[in-house]
């Protein structure tokens, strides 16, 4: 049975009003990904490669930051980039979001489905957090659709801004992953400086999807919260599963209203549904 998806969902993502906010579930959609779904998942890759104290064997942030200071920063990217390194695989959902008018799509992910699923597409760039560690002083990078660099102004011309606040392995292996990568975000992202000025510019009341996502950590909620700032005032998440008291109140906080199904069901109803909308150009 296909999922009744809301009204309002569907004609927000067909006229641009609604902007998906990817999670790394969102992989595992059309059956096992290649590459890590799921912080567990990597940190596991990672850990098997370089061995950490057994205390953060399975935090992420803390195994990166054990890698960097011991191994080098280099190490640590070149492990991430193994990790991604098959062929990147969009899912349906992916060229479902790429053939709609959207304005802005978050990928909070390492992946480059997302980009894959746009690549046809010359109309559309990415701009991607950058670690400071490499990049010092600059807080995101700018990718024309082939993949080059781009100024900052040009994204103002293009119709699908590709967010990728974490970074990704393509096309320049730019990763916010280490426990210092995220101190150096978030010393500056309650003031929102390490937000794209485009960002700002298209999320203005807008409203936000939340999709293969889960709010269980403090980094993921400060990400979102800071993404989503100064949007609508609603939103919605697809989370199915129990809910931790931290996530339920996030949930609240922010006037987010949870969407109780597993996200492939969600995701069927979506694609289901048929959207004439042309793509237009951003307001």
């Amino acid at each position: 049975m296909t999922a009744a998806i809301s009204t309002a969902i569907l004609e927000g993502l067909a006229k641009g009003q609604v902007i998906p906010y990817l999670g790394p579930a969102v992989l595992e959609l059309d059956g096992p990904s290649a590459v890590p779904s799921a912080p567990e998942t990597l940190v596991e890759l990672l850990t098997a490669k370089v061995t950490v104290p057994h205390k953060i064997r399975k935090n992420l942030t803390a195994a990166g930051q054990y890698i960097e200071n011991f191994k080098h920063r280099k190490t640590l990217v070149n492990l991430t980039n193994e990790a991604f390194s098959a062929p990147p695989a969009p899912t349906g959902l992916h060229h479902y979001l790429a053939g709609l008018p959207l304005p802005l799509i978050v990928d909070a992910w390492y992946d480059a489905g997302m980009a894959t699923a746009l690549a046809n597409r010359s109309d559309f760039g990415q701009v991607q957090g950058v670690s400071q560690s490499e990049h010092f002083g600059e807080w995101v990078h700018y990718f024309n659709a082939d993949g080059s660099p781009a100024e900052a102004e040009a994204a103002a011309g293009w119709k699908t801004l590709l967010y990728k606040p974490l970074g990704s392995v393509a096309p320049a292996s730019n990763y916010i992953l280490s426990d210092s990568d995220y101190v150096e975000v978030l010393t500056e992202i309650d003031i929102q400086t390490p937000i794209p000025e485009r960002v700002k510019e298209i999320r203005a009341g807008r409203n936000f999807l939340f999709l293969g996502c889960r709010f269980r950590t403090q980094l993921e909620r400060t990400y979102a919260r800071q993404v989503m700032k100064r949007s609508s005032d609603k939103h919605w998440a697809v989370l199915p599963d129990e809910l931790t008291r931290n996530e339920l109140r996030f949930l609240s906080e922010q006037n987010i209203e949870r969407i109780d199904l597993p996200l492939k069901e969600f995701v069927e109803g979506l694609c289901a549904q048929e959207t004439s909308a042309p793509i237009a150009a951003v307001a």
